[in-house]
């Protein structure tokens, strides 16, 4: 490994996308800690249920959403602009069009891209600002918020502030697309993980915190050696089933047809043509996650403004409490149901809305190519989704369980949600998506060079 390390960074080109690459994430990791203008503290304190709630939206948005920073917005506007245009592509006809249109047309989409990303922007961090003074209306932003006389509005900070935050969403994205074009690896996703992957260092002091040097069991108190072999197995384990479900395909023997041209045959040759099984990669877990977040905090400011008045309100807080037990009878249940069915569901509608098999009969008949046993075009194109559809419950089956380790690693051994978040989860998938995407992109470099790529022996 050492030597592959040694040709890496011996090729220039290479290095010099590496050290660039690195040099811009560290751009992003300073600027993760610069705090809004006039702001002395930028922390804020907030409910169990908000600082859940800013945990999950935090792990894919790039940013701690916990402290008030010119990154405050992360990279997530820029992430629910391409997701719109993603799903427009599907259901709206121009945009469908200028997907069809190649090169050109994906430019003009990341064109409409940005500017819907700047609309969101204002949107998002107007909210925010109103959201964070309202959640905890002690705070050093309530007062610079509304001034010195503490109820009127100070438009002049808001607009500033507005900008500011509009602005650092606007730079991380422009961070993303250098490291598209003179980095390594795709940018945003580059961006998402190294803000997951700096949370590390303080899940692993939170675990020292808790660590005592008697055996401990299953007593959820404190967490001794044999909790902590039983945890570095599991973590092991779930990252060896998410490599393996990540990259496992679904190949499916296809046939080139024959053809002469002169004296010469082409064609006849046997290929593969491979179906992920996790088709739909993270999104279903982010969606449901989303879907799932919004009752589960209304539900728990009612039970919170409403205490002891209403059983109804404690009742609905509980049933969507994502950090209860699987396992507990009653509302925790309800919730990890519901997750699980969202996450099936997503899968399925994500999957729909990305593979499409007539298409793909299409550019086989168009090629010349076919699947032996199977008619070109319609025959083609339903078995194709036949199998699609058995692989996509397989996937959404692996994607449920990986989403639902998090919760039962935090009941039944007692470690905190940001331990636990490393053990399965959306951060979990993205972070080993991402790695397989980097080794890749080397690979390619490599192979160029006659060299041999990262995971060769």
């Amino acid at each position: 490994m050492l030597e592959k390390l040694r040709i890496v960074f011996s090729i220039p080109e290479l290095r010099q996308k590496i050290f660039l690459t690195l040099f811009l994430l560290a751009v992003y990791r300073i600027g993760y800690h610069v705090r809004l203008p006039i702001l002395t503290n930028g922390n804020l304190s907030y409910s169990g249920e908000m600082q859940s709630f800013l945990d999950k939206v935090a792990v894919f948005s790039a940013t701690d959403l916990r402290s008030l920073t010119i990154f405050g917005l992360g990279i997530a506007p820029y992430i629910s602009a391409s997701i719109i245009f993603q799903l427009l592509g599907t259901v709206w006809a121009p945009i469908e069009q200028l997907r069809k249109e190649g090169a050109v047309g994906r430019k003009k989409i990341n064109e409409y891209t940005r500017y819907l990303t700047l609309v969101i922007c204002v949107i998002q961090s107007w909210a925010y600002l109103q959201f964070s003074v309202i959640a905890d209306p002690n705070s050093p932003l309530s007062k610079v918020f509304y001034g010195s006389g503490g109820s009127t509005l100070s438009y002049g900070w808001v607009l500033t502030t507005v900008m500011i935050m509009t602005a650092g969403s606007m730079f991380l994205m422009w961070l993303g697309e250098q490291i598209d074009e003179y980095g390594i690896g795709n940018g945003v996703s580059l961006l998402i993980m190294a803000g997951i992957l700096a949370q590390m260092p303080k899940a692993l002091w939170d675990l020292r915190q808790n660590m005592s040097g008697s055996l401990s069991g299953m007593s959820n108190n404190t967490i001794g050696p044999d909790v902590l072999i039983v945890l570095a197995f599991l973590f092991v384990g779930v990252v060896f089933a998410v490599v393996f479900i990540t990259m496992a395909q679904r190949r499916i023997q296809m046939q080139s047809a024959k053809h002469v041209r002169g004296r010469r045959v082409f064609g006849g040759t046997k290929q593969f043509l491979p179906l992920k099984i996790n088709q739909s990669g993270v999104m279903p877990i982010i969606f449901a996650s989303s879907m799932l977040m919004i009752p589960g905090l209304i539900f728990g400011i009612l039970a919170n403004a409403l205490a002891g008045d209403s059983d109804w309100s404690k009742f609905l807080s509980g049933a969507f409490g994502s950090l209860s037990s699987m396992f507990q009878s009653g509302s925790s249940f309800t919730y990890n149901v519901l997750y699980v069915v969202f996450i099936f569901f997503f899968c399925f509608f994500w999957t729909s809305i990305m593979f499409n098999p007539k298409e793909m009969s299409q550019n086989l008949q168009d090629s010349g190519a076919f699947i032996p046993g199977y008619r070109p075009g319609k025959r083609t194109a339903d078995y194709l989704e036949k199998v699609m559809v058995r692989i996509t419950y397989v996937g959404a089956a692996f994607l449920a369980i990986v989403a639902i380790v998090p919760t039962i690693i935090t009941s039944q051994f007692g470690v905190s949600a940001s331990v636990a978040g490393f053990y399965g989860g959306t951060g979990l998938l993205i972070a080993v998506s991402v790695a397989f995407d980097l080794i890749q992109k080397i690979d390619s470099h490599l192979l160029m060079r006659n060299y041999k790529g990262l995971l060769e022996h």
